[in-house]
């Protein structure tokens, strides 16, 4: 019996630090990622599956090296770089990643209100990103972080449909393998495009800011 209790606290207490790693993880799944895979397969089937090879190890090698800064510094990445580095090199990673950020950060609200458009095609997608705007600035703005993360990590369960829907389709395993595998190019600008656009939507730079600001905060508590 009080085995049972304390594999229970365990597991608790494993649910509560869980939050800011796997809103972390998660947060690479963001809808100009989903606006981007869905137009790859769209326009291309199953001719760009083999990215996955590429930018999977890609994107968890950036969130391990940017958590390992955070575990030794007990800080994120900016506040390492401010600390350990010439302001130069501070000022041209801004320089960077700053635009790119912005950029994505936009990209994600015009997925999101070209979703909500999908849902409901009367009211026009731009009312959608003004109000997901308002409401996000909102919440950040008067919402410690804390209480966002535990509303978050529940909707992360939500990504578990993409275990799911692949099976509801009927597909031909064979060929998913076999572009799984062997790489299709087509030297063409929109295909290479598409490339660029899934190398750019899978490793995005607040990966970098995310991965050790969440680890250091939790080692520097």
């Amino acid at each position: 019996m009080e085995h049972k209790k304390s594999k229970e606290t365990a597991l608790k207490r494993f649910w509560k630090i869980l939050g800011p790693g796997l809103i972390t993880g998660a947060s690479d799944d963001d809808p100009s990622g989903i606006a981007t895979y869905s137009q790859a397969g769209a326009q291309y089937g199953l001719s760009t599956l083999w990215t996955a090879l590429i930018t999977f190890p890609l994107m968890a090698a950036v969130q391990e090296m940017c958590a390992r800064i955070g575990m030794v510094t007990s800080q994120g990445l900016t506040g390492t770089l401010k600390k350990h580095y010439p302001k130069p090199i501070l000022y041209l990673m801004l320089l960077f990643s700053a635009p790119a950020i912005i950029l994505n950060i936009g990209a994600d609200i015009a997925g999101m209100g070209a979703v909500a458009n999908l849902i409901f095609p009367g009211v026009h997608a731009i009312f959608f990103s003004v109000v997901f705007t308002c409401v996000l600035l909102m919440l950040i703005v008067y919402l410690p972080y804390q209480k966002i993360a535990a509303v978050l990590k529940y909707l992360c369960v939500i990504l578990l449909v993409y275990l799911v829907v692949p099976f509801l389709y009927k597909q031909n395993w064979t060929d998913v393998l076999k572009h799984t595998l062997i790489p299709t190019i087509s030297f063409n600008s929109d295909f290479l495009n598409i490339l660029i656009a899934i190398l750019g939507t899978t490793i995005s730079p607040y990966l970098f800011f995310l991965a050790g600001n969440h680890v250091g905060r939790r080692y520097e508590t």
